[in-house]
């Protein structure tokens, strides 16, 4: 039995490898390319031969390689000059080297230019497998790490800042509820952090389908039933084709329903019944679809007291508000402000790619005194604005006592806090001569909010500034 045919009967016994994993064999003799390919390609997803240096940076060149198996002694260039040379490229495959003669020298030149292993031929295919399972295991365990790394990143910029007592709560209803596939109601004010807070849930759920966000109020009301639920074609003018609706591609995950306020009393009622039946009907067609999708809402309104109104349907209400959240203002949490601060300093610093600043006490102490009618987004503004600018919250106030005078005058203690708003929001606008787009952006909140509070505090007077 000749040495390729006893290791050939071995091949059976090795442990399975993960097959996302891409191997080049580069050795001059075909038999020894060909049995090594035999036996790794039912390991793996690809598997290249080549029989020369040149042939294989050829390959190379069109296709990335995590594994490389390299005869050192190979006609015309080394395979050993080649790995050297790949290091100075900064090489990202792994290289074990064989060779048919018994060189210490070549194998210790080898093992210092970054070899994961060097093999002498001839070898039992045993030796090779577990060669190239350390390998692969090392391989595997820094993507891991790598991943793990990226995981840390994202979770750490998603992250619930605040070590307030209220905030404190949150994180711990939180805590006790994502497991859960209830509904939620995430209620506060605008810029609070509420998809925040819902991207949250869907993590610690353990959900393992997406997280699908969608703004109730941005999307035009004959348009919503569509998204949510998708449409068969001819369902209706320009539906040329059948489409999937956002509750669908949100199966195995999470749905959040931001704005649900905003809703039209229609699509109410059909959310309604979506809730209650755990199916969708896209419009046009007649079939009910199973969806599994838990449901998060939330809403910068009171729902109570738009169910006074008559303009939140009562029942939906009870069946959003099986759990629910309140997220309370910054203005009410002054001691998270600091921990805000360093968090978004740091954030933005690395995003626009400056140096980080450090605030001085003066800076800390005017960003908690300031009432922050935009909440979280409002601060983060700030902060973007005064890395970008160069000057600090102290200095940025002081230049703009127009809009700021209440930091030196302070309100009437008798005010409520819906007067302050009012004084303060009034008083962005005419720093910037009525123009509501840019006042609202200085607030951090959207047009539609601050037109909603003007109408709320005029008695549903309309306004057509800029």
């Amino acid at each position: 039995m000749s040495y390729l045919d006893s290791m050939s009967e071995r091949l059976n016994t090795m442990k399975p490898i993960p097959p996302a994993v891409s191997v080049l064999i580069v050795d001059d003799e075909p038999g020894m390319r060909s049995f090594l390919k035999k036996a790794l390609a039912k390991k793996f997803a690809l598997v290249e031969t080549a029989c020369s240096v040149e042939e294989a940076e050829q390959l190379r060149l069109r296709c990335h390689f995590d594994l490389l198996i390299v005869d050192i002694r190979l006609p015309g260039r080394a395979g050993i000059d080649w790995h050297e040379a790949l290091n100075e490229q900064e090489q990202r495959s792994d290289i074990i080297f064989m060779t048919g003669y018994a060189d210490m020298d070549v194998a210790i030149r080898a093992l210092r230019a970054g070899a994961s292993d060097f093999i002498m031929k001839p070898f039992h295919l045993e030796q090779m497998m577990k060669a190239v399972d350390r390998c692969i295991e090392q391989r595997l365990l820094k993507r891991e790490n790598l991943m793990l790394r990226r995981d840390v990143s994202l979770s750490q910029s998603s992250t619930i800042i605040g070590q307030s007592d209220a905030m404190t709560e949150v994180k711990r209803i939180i805590a006790r509820i994502a497991p859960t596939n209830a509904v939620v109601l995430i209620e506060g004010e605008s810029g609070t952090g509420k998809e925040l807070v819902a991207r949250q849930l869907h993590t610690l759920s353990g959900r393992e389908g997406p997280f699908v966000a969608v703004n109730c109020g941005a999307i035009a009301p004959e348009l919503l039933e569509s998204e949510l639920f998708g449409h068969c074609a001819g369902s209706f003018t320009g539906a040329k084709s059948n489409r999937e609706g956002l509750f669908s591609f949100a199966s195995g995950g999470t749905i959040f329903l931001d704005e649900i306020g905003e809703m039209p009393l229609k699509m109410q009622t059909a959310l309604l019944r979506v809730l209650e039946q755990k199916s969708i009907r896209p419009v046009g067609s007649e079939k009910e679809i199973t969806i599994d999708a838990r449901v998060v809402a939330a809403t910068n309104r009171k729902l109570s007291e738009e169910v006074e109104a008559g303009h939140f349907r009562r029942d939906l209400y009870y069946r959003l508000n099986v759990l629910d959240i309140v997220i309370p203002p910054l203005r009410d949490r002054p001691e998270d402000i600091v921990r805000l601060t360093h968090h978004f300093t740091c954030q933005l610093a690395s995003e626009l790619g400056v140096k980080e600043v450090v605030w001085s006490h003066e800076d800390l102490l005017k960003l908690q005194q300031h009432q922050w009618p935009g909440n979280i987004r409002e601060l983060r503004n700030m902060i973007e604005r005064c890395i970008l600018l160069g000057k600090p919250p102290a200095e940025y106030w002081k230049v703009q006592p127009s809009v700021e005078s209440q930091a030196e005058s302070g309100y009437p203690l008798q005010w409520g806090l819906k007067d302050v708003e009012r004084d303060h929001v009034t008083r962005v606008v005419n720093a910037h001569n009525g123009n509501k787009s840019a006042a609202a952006r200085d607030l951090g909140v959207s047009r539609k909010t601050l037109d909603r509070k003007y109408k709320e505090w005029l008695g549903g007077e309309s306004s057509n500034e800029a």
